[in-house]
């Protein structure tokens, strides 16, 4: 049976999940696909919510607060072709939003870095570290201060450039491939990068490895070069070796550049899965941009399942 495709958006009733929310719309009201959008109570607070009033709690209640939650953050834009789907689960926020986008087949998720505190938080630090640790569909992270576009087209402002830092191992080519699809959809510009990390060695300074710095950062020039020249000739490219602590190098472009979007691969193993590396950690602490994090892709299933340049298939 074929799953129209879709998209989650964990939300929390705060502005920044707000934010989130019309990202999530933007993104699906492009590609005409299902938002749905989904909150998580926690099963000990609802235990305590009807031991004190003697009422139970019913999910239906907690539908009808999305509703208004969802008709309040688009306003007379709430009708933009996007099928909204409402889902409320019970339990812990990562666990719960990662089940459903399994069980819901879920091509998307779409989550803030940070929301309130209380009875309904999802905050980085926590619900949106874990579903990033874990997570095997691509995550979009909006900064908690954004207010998020209608449409995608509104975004084009906003974003203005899309920055993809790239280690140029095999999962590169994937990465790439999703940000270009992304800059021809915007029709923003790309900056590819790769950041030449110093040596940190003890024996560095001893043995007089400038020679092998400068061989490391040519090297990077040459496999940089080599990816820039299959992006496609519609796509404005640009491409960069800086030297430094990748983290704050990234962070550096991002003010420099104006970048709107960070597009970063998330590290992997096959017995761990899906990974947030330090480096991913450290962007999100430090930039106020948007990260687009893309779970490392099954082998055996890179080229079935994967849409040209990495976009969402649109619903026929």
């Amino acid at each position: 049976m074929n799953v129209p495709p879709s998209i989650l958006c964990p939300v929390d009733f705060s502005d920044a999940s707000r934010g989130a929310l019309r990202y999530a719309a933007a993104v699906a009201g492009h590609f005409g696909t299902r938002l749905i959008v989904m909150t998580v109570e926690d099963a000990l607070l609802t235990e305590a919510m009807a031991l004190s009033s003697g009422a139970a709690w019913k999910a239906e209640d907690t539908v009808a607060e999305l509703t208004t939650f969802a008709t309040k953050t688009f306003g007379r834009e709430l009708n933009l072709g996007v099928a909204l789907e409402y889902e409320v689960a019970v339990g812990k926020p990562a666990e719960e939003i990662l089940r459903v986008a399994r069980e819901r087949s879920c091509d998307f998720i779409v989550i803030s870095t940070h929301g309130r505190t209380g009875m309904r938080k999802l905050f980085f630090g926590s619900t949106t570290e874990r579903v990033l640790r874990e997570t095997t569909r691509p995550v979009l992270v909006t900064p908690p201060t954004d207010p998020g576009p209608i449409r995608l087209e509104d975004a084009k402002a906003v974003l203005r450039r899309i920055l993809v830092p790239v280690d140029l191992s095999p999962a590169t080519a994937q990465q790439v491939r999703v940000a270009e699809g992304l800059a021809e959809a915007l029709g923003v510009p790309l900056i590819l990068t790769h950041i030449v990390e110093p040596l940190r060695s003890r024996f560095a300074n001893r043995l007089h490895l400038h020679g092998l710095e400068a061989d490391r950062r040519a090297q990077a020039e040459d496999a940089l070069n080599d990816v820039v020249a299959k992006i496609s000739p519609g796509v404005q490219v640009e491409a960069l070796v800086p030297y430094g602590d990748p983290a704050e190098e990234i962070a550096n472009l991002v003010r420099d550049r104006q970048v709107g979007i960070v597009v970063m691969g998330l590290h992997g193993s096959p017995l761990l899965g899906p990974r947030m590396g330090s480096v991913t950690y450290r962007v999100l602490c430090l930039v106020p941009a948007i990260l687009l994090a893309l779970p490392p892709q099954p082998a055996a299933t890179h080229h079935a399942n994967s849409s040209p340049k990495g976009q969402m298939a649109p619903t026929k």
